[in-house]
C-alpha cells in the first residue's frame, strides 16, 4: 500500500486553476488510508489475530483509496508529458518510475482488495479447523500484492539526480524509506501466513503488518510535507526530463527552436518523432 514519490516537474494533478488542490487531496486521501489501515491493524493485534468482517472491509475500503491514489499519480504524469507514453524511450526513469510504479502499486492493491473479499465472503462465525480453499487463494493474493508492492517500493528508490537540490532529495529519502521497509515487513508476513495455509491468525504476522503499516503512514506524512514544500515560494528545485525528452516535449508544445546552433542557423525544425505522437 505505497504510492509513488517522485520529484519531477512534469505533472499535472488537476485543472489549471486547481492544480495545488488536487495534489493536496492525493497527499491527504493518501495520508486518511494509510491511518485507516493502521487503525484496522491495530484493532486485529488488539484482538488477539482473530479476523473480523468490519475489520476486512475497512482495511478493504482503506486499500481501494490508495488504488485510487496511484492511478491518480499515474495520470497526473502521463498528463504532464501530453499523454506521450514515448518519450520513456529518451528518459528511462521516466517509464520505470513516473509510469511503472503507480501502476504496479494499483495493481497490488486491487490484488489485496480481491484478497479481503475472499476472505470475509469465507469468513466463519467459529475459527475452523482446516483451511478452505478461499483462504488458501486469498493467502497467494496477499503474496502476490505484498511482492508488487515491494518491487514499486524498490524501483522508487532507484531515482537519479542531476537537478534537484538537497531539500528535494531528502525528502524523498524520507518517504521512500519508510514504503520500502515497509513493503518488506509485508511480504515477509505475506509470506509466512502463505506458508502456515491460512488468513492470519497468528499474533506474530499481525505485528509485522502492524508495523509496516505504521511505517506507511510515517511516509504518508512526509509525502504530504513534501507536496506542501513544493508549492511554498521557496519551492524545492525539481527534477526535469532527461536524454532529450524535455526538449521534444518543449518543441511539440511551444515551437521553440530547439537548443542546437546548426538547426537554428539553417531554420530547420525536426518533426516528432512518428512514435511519440
Amino acid at each position: 500500500m505505497v504510492k509513488l514519490a517522485t520529484a519531477r516537474e512534469a505533472r499535472l494533478y488537476g485543472p489549471a486553476l486547481a492544480v495545488r488542490r488536487w495534489e493536496y487531496i492525493n497527499a491527504g486521501a493518501y495520508a486518511f488510508a494509510a491511518l485507516l489501515l493502521a487503525a484496522c491493524l491495530a484493532a486485529l493485534c488488539a484482538g488477539g489475530g482473530a479476523t473480523s468482517g468490519a475489520g476486512l472491509a475497512a482495511a478493504a475500503v482503506a486499500l481501494a483509496g490508495v488504488a485510487a491514489v496511484n492511478a491518480h499519480d499515474l495520470a497526473a504524469h502521463l498528463a504532464g508529458v501530453d499523454w506521450r507514453v514515448g518519450l520513456a524511450r529518451y528518459d528511462a526513469q521516466l517509464g520505470f518510475v513516473e509510469f511503472l510504479v503507480p501502476a504496479v502499486h494499483a495493481a497490488g492493491c486491487v490484488l489485496a482488495v480481491v484478497a479481503l473479499s475472499m476472505l470475509m465472503l469465507s469468513s466463519q462465525p467459529e475459527p475452523q479447523p482446516q483451511v478452505t480453499r478461499e483462504e488458501k487463494h486469498a493467502a497467494d493474493l496477499l503474496l502476490a500484492a505484498a511482492l508488487l508492492w515491494l518491487l514499486g517500493s524498490a524501483l522508487n528508490a532507484c531515482q537519479v539526480y542531476e537537478r534537484a537540490d538537497g531539500r528535494a532529495q531528502l525528502l524523498q529519502s524520507s518517504v521512500q524509506v519508510p514504503q520500502l521497509l515497509g513493503s518488506l515487513l509485508f511480504l515477509v508476513a505475506a509470506a509466512l501466513n502463505r506458508s502456515r495455509g491460512g488468513p492470519a491468525r497468528s499474533g506474530s504476522r499481525a505485528w509485522l503488518c502492524l508495523v509496516g503499516s505504521v511505517l506507511w503512514l510515517a511516509a504518508a506524512l512526509l509525502n504530504a510535507l513534501k507536496v506542501f514544500m513544493m508549492h511554498q515560494s521557496d519551492a524545492l528545485r525539481l527534477e526535469k526530463l532527461r536524454g532529450g525528452a524535455q526538449e521534444w516535449l518543449s518543441r511539440d508544445r511551444e515551437g521553440r527552436v530547439p537548443l542546437n546552433w546548426e538547426e537554428a542557423a539553417t531554420g530547420r525544425r525536426r518533426p516528432l518523432p512518428t512514435e511519440l505522437r
